[in-house]
Parts: structure tokens; C-alpha cells; sequence
């Protein structure tokens, strides 16, 4: 095992990755009308005690692992999360539901911006997508819009759950890199 990665590490940012992953698919599904009599709506409580309470619970092991990375984007997600469950029904204008998606895509794009595996970025890189679709769609009052923010919060959790069982099962989390220049060969 490499020196720089410890077990409890590895274990919290798998628990991270599905309870981001489970988080995202039940958030994604409610907003693409798929599933009939599912809304977004219905994933409050997932989000309020799963998205909220336990990523962020993930974050703070990770920070106590010296997880910097993983410690951030879980605390910081856990916390936006809960906010989004907490706040859900409460009156507020289009306007402003549109302004917290688009602070939340902010923060979605900095831990996209900020590096890591390619399966984390891919899932922040997709979330961010769909929070600014959201926001957008919040903005206009746009249908379409909104269902296809859905469908990549559903491609962001799918990426996330992936990421955890692909560390469970000890399945390949990289694409294959490519041999730099020309005639270049892996010898070995």
C-alpha cells in the first residue's frame, strides 16, 4: 500500500462517493420526471440525512485523515445539501431558488477547478452542468431546461456511485493514458 494513502482515507472517500452518488440520483431523477409521481421534491429527506448529514459527517473524517481534498469538497457539499432539504417548501421566489443553484454550481466548479482523480472531476464537472442548468432554468421558468439539469445530476451521482464501487470491487478508476509523441512504446 502507498505510504501516502491510508486505509481510513480510502474507506471515507468511498462512503463519500456513495452518499454523494445515492444524493445526486435521487436529486437528478426527481427533476427529469422519469419515474411518474417522483419529483425532486421526494428526494428532500434523502438529501436532508444522506447528502446532508452523513457526507458532511464524511467530510470531517477526511479532514481528520489530513484528506484535505476530499475533507473540503464533502463538508462543503454536506453543508449545501442540508440547506437545499431544510429549505425545501419554504416560500421563496424563483429568483432566489435560482440564486442558491447557481452559488451551489460555483462551488461545484471549484472542486472541478481544483484537480483529483478523473472520476471525481467528472462527477463535479458534471454536477456543476447541472446546477447551472438548474439555475438557468429557475431563472426563465424553463421545463426543458430543467429536466435536462435532471439528467446530469443523474450522470454526476452515476459517475460518484461508480467511483465508490469501482474502489469496492477493485474496478480500473482511470482511462487508459496514452504513450507521449510519436513511436513512443511501453517497454516492460
Amino acid at each position: 500500500m502507498d505510504n501516502d494513502v491510508s486505509a481510513g482515507r480510502t474507506t471515507t472517500t468511498t462512503f463519500g462517493r456513495l452518499a454523494l452518488g445515492i444524493t445526486l440520483l435521487a436529486f437528478g431523477l426527481g427533476y427529469t420526471d422519469l419515474i411518474d409521481g417522483v419529483s425532486a421534491a421526494d428526494a428532500v429527506t434523502l438529501a436532508h440525512y444522506v447528502g446532508g448529514v452523513a457526507l458532511f459527517l464524511a467530510g470531517l473524517l477526511a479532514l481528520r485523515d489530513r484528506d484535505t481534498a476530499n475533507g473540503t469538497a464533502y463538508t462543503v457539499l454536506g453543508a449545501l445539501w442540508f440547506t437545499w432539504a431544510v429549505s425545501a417548501g419554504a416560500q421563496a421566489s424563483a429568483n432566489a431558488a435560482g440564486l442558491f443553484l447557481l452559488l451551489f454550481a460555483l462551488v461545484a466548479l471549484s472542486l472541478t477547478l481544483a484537480g483529483g482523480d478523473q472520476l471525481g472531476q467528472g462527477t463535479y464537472g458534471l454536477f456543476f452542468v447541472s446546477l447551472l442548468l438548474l439555475a438557468i432554468a429557475a431563472f426563465s421558468d424553463s421545463g426543458s431546461l430543467t429536466k435536462a439539469g435532471g439528467w446530469f445530476a443523474v450522470a454526476a451521482g452515476a459517475v460518484a456511485w461508480y467511483a465508490a464501487t469501482a474502489a469496492l470491487a477493485h474496478w480500473p478508476t482511470a482511462l487508459p493514458g496514452r504513450a507521449a509523441g510519436r513511436g513512443v512504446t511501453a517497454t516492460g
